[in-house]
């Protein structure tokens, strides 16, 4: 990939998005199966340039979650070419009739889904996304440019090369996969300005990253958020579900945007359960930045401000306060939510329904962790990102919210009068 503009980069996906297009369903399940196999095959090679991403980013301090989301081994790159057998063994949405009817004139109208044509993403330290997102919009028919960032520029680097290369191999256009990471902040502004050859583009990173998407793109962006998460600790709380669920919610991957980062707990159950949820935190590693009463009941609690309720931290820390009632709780999510997920802990059916009903996050949930907000969780396999937006797709995406759809209209020589 020699070429000397990024424009050049996003003609040849647009015209490589009508040789996806027109691929069947097992076509496009024949070229997934070639990127999961040369991505086996080639994991030494990945492995080796994700090293050089993790040496590089640890010199420049970039975090450990960051650390972590850039990480990739043996088992990880499993797991991506796992991914990608998903995706290919999913039902494809392309040409799925969603709606339609006869006119009174007799003209025979069909909905169906087609593919986007051009998606645009650009992300941050998580090489994982090149591979899932790239999946994602071959399964649907669509050709996909990817912006990954400088910190994994290497790790992306022989991804992108390797999936040319089995796409190649595989009797399609390599063009069906670009990059436009070797052109650094100009490559991101050509996929933000790209009208005419990009159709939609999916921002995934920090919020600051969202927001300058959001805000200088002339494309369409669907937009997915970061995740100041919250779980409720109601009155009827069982011990061991409280505990369970948010240590789990916060400790199994705290780097990630559906890790839990404020708990609310109901002043009536706050002596029985806050010294419990805390403990467990705290044996895990957690700072905990409690209000006064959190301080009061636990050892070695962080004073929490205001900005603590507003933080996503992506790390082993996370705030929790004590709140007089369910209404108490519902406000403090409505002013400091992102929109990506909220979950409530609790036995009483109406407080449950109450919540799932008046929250309004992308996904809500009842006693459950709030890690399972996930495409791969969800039944989709691989996911392009968790959209926080409400039009078009909202909650996790993944085959059928990279289509669009247009309508078929057939009839036997009808003129409109």
């Amino acid at each position: 990939m020699t070429d000397q503009t990024p424009q050049v980069r996003l003609e040849r996906a647009k015209e490589a998005s009508r040789a996806t297009a027109a691929l069947t369903s097992d076509d496009k399940a024949r070229v997934l199966e070639a990127i999961a196999v040369a991505l086996e095959q080639n994991a030494a090679q990945i492995i080796e340039a994700n090293g050089k991403d993790i040496v590089r980013g640890r010199e420049g301090g970039i975090g450990e979650s960051l650390i972590d989301r850039l990480r990739l081994d043996e088992k990880r790159v499993a797991a991506l070419a796992s991914a990608v057998r998903e995706v290919a063994a999913l039902p494809d949405p392309v040409g799925r009739v969603v709606g339609g009817h006869r006119m009174p004139n007799g003209v025979a109208l069909e909905q169906v889904r087609v593919p986007f044509g051009v998606v645009g993403a650009i992300y941050e330290a998580r090489p994982n996304v090149t591979v899932d997102i790239a999946a994602l919009a071959l399964r649907s028919g669509n050709a996909i440019v990817l912006r990954g960032g400088s910190a994994a520029l290497e790790s992306n680097t022989v991804l992108v090369a390797v999936m040319r290369d089995a796409l190649a191999g595989a009797g399609l256009t390599p063009e069906a996969v670009q990059t436009v990471d070797d052109f650094g902040r100009d490559g991101a502004k050509a996929l933000m300005h790209g009208r005419g050859f990009v159709d939609v583009l999916v921002p995934r990173g920090s919020a600051g990253l969202i927001e300058t998407v959001v805000t200088e793109s002339t494309v369409p962006v669907i937009e997915t958020g970061a995740g100041n998460v919250h779980i409720v600790l109601d009155e009827s709380a069982p011990d061991d579900w409280a505990r369970d669920i948010v240590v789990n919610a916060k400790v199994q991957r705290p780097s990630v945007c559906n890790a839990v980062e404020t708990v609310l707990v109901h002043r009536q159950a706050a002596p029985r359960l806050v010294p419990l949820v805390a403990s467990a935190l705290q044996s895990e590693g957690v700072a905990i930045h409690g209000d006064d009463i959190v301080a009061g009941l636990v050892s070695n609690v962080i004073p929490a401000t205001e900005e603590d309720w507003a933080t996503e931290y992506l790390s082993l820390d996370i705030a929790m306060k004590v709140v007089d009632s369910l209404d108490e709780a519902l406000e403090h999510i409505r002013r400091y939510s992102t929109g990506h997920t909220e979950s409530i802990v609790t036995t009483d059916s109406r407080n449950a329904e109450r919540f799932l009903a008046e929250v309004d996050s992308a996904v809500v949930m009842a006693n459950a962790s709030t890690r399972f907000t996930d495409g791969g969780e969800f039944g989709f396999g691989a996911e392009v990102g968790i959209s926080t937006q409400k039009l078009h797709a909202r909650g996790p995406m993944g085959l059928a919210e990279l289509t669009s759809t247009k309508w078929l209209a057939r009839g036997a020589g009808q003129i409109r009068g």
